[in-house]
């Protein structure tokens, strides 16, 4: 077998579209950070009480876990390049849509549904359809790379909305991801194609004597993953992901900072600090997924998760707290590259989009039930404590469960080279 990418002297058309879906998901990792960063100018602007404004902001969440199924299923039918395009216009309407808002329905229906379905277009499973089409050998550290993007998207757009927001209004601000949308459809839709072989290349750039025709996608292949062990495992963990990453921290821990008397600033630092190794630990997870049986790492990273977490409201405020956001930083979006090779070497690189939307909306439940159980659990009980090892308890029995996934014929996409 031979890594060669392609042509001697030619750059392998996958790594074009590797760079034109980083700008996409750092567009829509930005969307979707702008609620949270809106939420006090828009009160004062609009006159809207705060939990209104939150509702907005939930029915987006939800709407963007709901819509990842949907774009999955799109995806697998029409090709990312259609999908990932029709997203970007639909976020750039809401967004623009959102500035006329006077209402509390009207923000409903543009801030929250319309801009959950356009981001839930392009942000949900466009990275995992593209580096299972494009790549196979690569594809772990791929997948890591959109990760990363995800990540670096709310690392760079949380900053740049607050002094937006501040210089010329939340409106203005939106306006500005409106037209930065608009802008990348353009770009995006003459440079991302569907799948390598439709100009006449293999994944990972590799040259044979006869070119394999396309994998077909299986229009029953839901069906299929419903009876199968593997995907409510697979989905059953990503659950638990979502539960303990996006949905206990990163809904709580600044107001678990507040409970221990620290200041916003402390808590915004340690996320910001938890991002940026989050950044790291993606990449260093999609490099090691294609070398490591996938189901060993999401095994290890779930157990490292609970252990930070049960150990989180044990230690002292401080450098425990910044050993704590390095740690939990560095396995925070790990688990995504190893859940995606094992969705496409257990059903097929043609399904990911289908099957892995499904996976993901499961962890999308997880978020939302981690984000209400959370702030019941210390109404009632006065603590984040019990939530936080609950929490703890999850995680270590999703490291389990990931050891009961099958292993599945490694890399059974792969073609041989000539």
């Amino acid at each position: 077998m031979t890594d060669n990418p392609g042509p001697r002297g030619r750059l392998y058309y996958g790594w074009v579209v590797v760079a034109v879906t980083v700008v996409a998901l750092l567009i829509s990792a930005g969307a979707r950070s702008a609620p949270g960063v809106f939420l006090l100018p828009m009160q004062g602007a609009l006159g809207l009480d705060r939990g209104t404004l939150s509702v907005s902001a939930s029915l987006g969440l939800l709407v963007f876990g709901l819509a990842a199924p949907l774009s999955g299923r799109l995806m697998d039918r029409f090709g990312p390049r259609r999908v990932a395009t029709a997203g970007l216009l639909l976020l750039a309407v809401s967004f623009g849509l959102s500035t006329l808002a006077r209402s509390a329905l009207a923000l409903h229906l543009s801030w929250g549904l319309l801009s959950g379905l356009g981001t839930g277009l392009v942000g949900s499973v466009l990275g995992a359809t593209v580096a299972t089409r494009w790549f196979v050998r690569r594809r772990g550290l791929v997948v890591g790379v959109f990760g990363a993007a995800t990540s670096a998207g709310q690392l760079l757009f949380i900053p740049l909305l607050t002094a937006w927001a501040a210089r010329i209004g939340w409106d203005g601000a939106a306006l500005v991801i409106a037209g930065a949308a608009l802008l990348l459809a353009l770009p995006l839709w003459a440079l991302l194609r569907d799948r390598p072989e439709a100009l006449g290349l293999q994944p990972d750039g590799d040259t044979h004597a006869r070119p394999t025709p396309p994998p077909t996608p299986d229009p029953h292949v839901m069906r299929r993953a419903l009876r199968s062990r593997d995907f409510w495992l697979l989905s059953l963990t990503f659950l638990a992901c979502g539960f303990t990453s996006n949905g206990i921290i990163g809904t709580h821990f600044i107001a678990y900072c507040g409970d221990l008397g620290l200041s916003a600033t402390f808590a915004a630092g340690t996320l910001a600090l938890m991002g940026a190794f989050n950044f790291v630990g993606t990449l260093a997870s999609g490099y090691l997924t294609d070398r490591v049986d996938p189901r060993f790492l999401l095994a290890v990273y779930y157990v490292v998760r609970g252990l930070s977490l049960a150990l989180l409201p044990l230690v002292p405020p401080g450098l425990a707290f910044t050993a704590f956001a390095v740690l939990f930083g560095l396995d925070y979006i790990a688990t995504v590259p190893p859940t995606t090779a094992l969705t496409a070497d257990t059903f097929g690189r043609a399904n990911v989009g289908t099957v892995y939307g499904w996976i993901f909306c499961a962890h999308q439940v997880g978020a939302a039930l981690a984000s209400w159980l959370g702030g019941e659990v210390r109404d009632v009980l006065g603590s984040y404590g019990p939530a936080f090892l609950a929490s703890a308890v999850l995680a270590v029995c999703a490291g389990g469960l990931a050891l009961g996934i099958s292993a599945p014929a490694r890399r059974r996409d792969a073609r041989p080279a000539a």
